[in-house]
């Protein structure tokens, strides 16, 4: 990843832009979570519906420690979460006021991941927050794994693309509830 990709990417999302950035087993799509009309875009680009709701990345707990309803999560719940952070696990855990209603697509909870990927640790500490993280494809699609896939499915229609490798998981993140441990999607 260039320092030139990195700075691209967090010029466009302060301006609003969608960008595309590594994961640890796919490329996502990304945009500040608090601008709706960034997310409006990324939606209309992905060519998804917005009910379903994104989730959120980020580099460390603090930058997602507001959009999580603390009191709301059992110390034991909450001690899980933390122990599997950073890494490859996403976990929906209740949502603060904070979080805006365009995000959780009417979700009680919100979907929360602090990574252990380092271009998406780097692009989330260069941005200074938590940046949405939603696989970058076409609604239905296989997702993107590399740059020259993301080239070829969006071609100039991404404001910004961090050119660096997947991690090595084989699929995107399991997704468990915070609360119960149950697996939403594996």
């Amino acid at each position: 990843m260039s320092s030139a990709d990195l700075q691209a990417a967090v010029d466009a999302l302060r301006r609003g832009g969608v960008v595309a950035y590594p994961t640890e087993a796919v490329y996502g799509l990304g945009c500040d979570p608090h601008d709706e009309a960034a997310l409006r875009r990324l939606f209309a680009l992905k060519r998804r519906p917005p009910q379903q709701g994104v989730l959120l990345i980020a580099a460390d707990f603090e930058q997602i420690r507001r959009y999580v309803a603390l009191d709301q999560v059992p110390e034991s719940a909450l001690q899980r979460v933390l122990a599997s952070w950073p890494g490859p696990s996403t976990w929906i855990l209740p949502r603060s006021t904070d979080v805006p209603s365009w995000i959780s697509g009417g979700h009680a909870g919100i979907a929360l991941r602090v990574t252990a990927h380092a271009p998406a640790a780097a692009l989330c500490r260069a941005y200074g927050g938590a940046l949405v993280s939603t696989s970058a494809n076409r609604h239905g699609e296989p997702p993107t794994r590399s740059a020259a896939e993301i080239r070829t499915v969006f071609g100039d229609e991404l404001d910004a693309l961090v050119d660096a490798l997947v991690g090595g998981l084989e699929r995107p993140t399991a997704i468990r509830d915070a609360i119960s441990g149950e697996f939403v999607r594996q």
